[in-house]
């Protein structure tokens, strides 16, 4: 591990968290696995994958809900025909653009309806695997051209994963009682990648999705990530959100100890390869960056730090050329496409590549030429 130096950043982090330019460049990027994107299907009608094409996107990023799929128990829950899934018409259109696009798709699967989590709030996991494994089951029949499985993302936060336990501090190591619900996550992963893999081999599942902070912290997930027999659970990627209030660079000293922004992700496939080890077929776990963005303007409802237009701009080049040339990223998903349209209170997201009237902004060059 290499040595780091420096104050401590993580006052820059808002609460909210808890939480050269190529001269010519072609009218169409060339599409890279490296680049994803969360955005829009379609626009005012109009499909928006020409523009990720000219992104040159590789990778486009969509939720599925498991709660608003099954409200009603499914007498057959492998069979996607089942009439209790309403599976989303936007998910199926969006499959269908990507893939004449050449864009491939990753799909979040998540929460939990009451049926299975016994009347809990989605965020709750279910009673049974079984019954989260049989879903994903019936999501993977009817989903086939799906190459990226995320399963549960941010789990580290008891927002989206409960019944999560605060840890201590994010470098003490957890006791029984806050093991125990990554434990159950780890059951999740696992009967996930079973699922996925029984039918789709060449899919990708990507496992752990922490969060840069956390209620529990990416260096204590990590090495709590096991199943109840000790065993780590399979997984194909290790999922990350690294949001930052700096620069990308991975020769900065750490945000804090046991945290992993951007510039930490050298630190964090440390953690990786000593806590988890390899891929099921024997290879280093590549990093999945499944949501990350940089908000310029103003501060927002989600964000409190956020930069001027150009640093957005210049910050995205600093994070894709590092996904570039680091072997251990598969792919950085950039969060998103359009900023949101103009709130009364003034604190609308302006995280896009685009400004909410679809007019190009600085970040949109950067991200299609990096």
């Amino acid at each position: 591990m290499r040595q780091r130096r420096g104050g401590i950043l993580l006052s820059c982090l808002a609460a909210s968290l808890a939480i050269g330019l190529v001269a010519g460049p072609p009218a169409h990027a060339r599409p890279s696995a490296k680049k994803g994107i969360w955005g829009p299907v379609t626009v005012d009608g109009r499909s928006q994958f020409p523009t990720y094409r000219e992104l040159g996107v590789g990778v486009f990023s969509t939720r599925l809900p498991w709660d608003s799929v099954a409200q009603v128990k499914p007498a057959r829950p492998r069979d996607p025909r089942d009439p209790a899934y309403q599976w989303p018409a936007e998910l199926d259109q969006a499959v269908k653009l990507a893939t004449s696009a050449g864009i491939r798709v990753s799909v979040d699967i998540r929460n939990a309806p009451g049926w299975a989590n016994g009347g809990q709030p989605p965020n709750w996991v279910p009673r049974r695997v079984a019954d989260w494994r049989n879903f994903v089951t019936a999501a993977v029949r009817r989903y086939p051209g799906v190459d990226y499985w995320v399963i549960w993302a941010e789990p580290t936060r008891q927002a989206n994963f409960m019944p999560l336990v605060f840890q201590d501090a994010p470098t003490v190591p957890l006791n029984a009682r806050q093991r125990r619900p990554v434990h159950f996550y780890a059951r999740l992963l696992d009967a996930a990648y079973g699922a996925v893999h029984r039918r789709r081999p060449h899919a990708k599942v990507v496992g752990g999705n922490s969060f840069v902070t956390g209620d529990v912290s990416p260096l204590n997930w990590i090495r709590s990530l096991k199943l109840p027999s000790g065993r780590v659970p399979r997984m194909d990627l290790y999922g990350h959100h690294p949001f930052t209030a700096r620069r990308p660079d991975l020769s900065r000293p750490s945000i804090r100890p046991g945290l992993a922004d951007y510039s930490d992700l050298d630190t964090l496939t440390q953690w990786i390869d000593y806590h988890l080890g390899r891929d099921p077929r024997g290879r280093p776990l590549k990093l999945y960056l499944g949501e990350f963005s940089v908000p310029s303007d103003h501060q927002s409802r989600v964000f409190g730090p956020w930069v001027s237009r150009a640093t957005q701009a210049s910050w995205i080049r600093s994070a894709l050329r590092i996904a570039r040339r680091w072997d251990r990223i598969e792919t950085m998903v950039w969060l998103g496409l359009y900023d949101e349209a103009p709130a009364a209170d003034g604190l609308e997201v302006n995280w896009g590549l685009l400004d909410w009237r679809g007019r190009r902004k600085p970040a949109f060059r950067a991200y299609k030429n990096g």
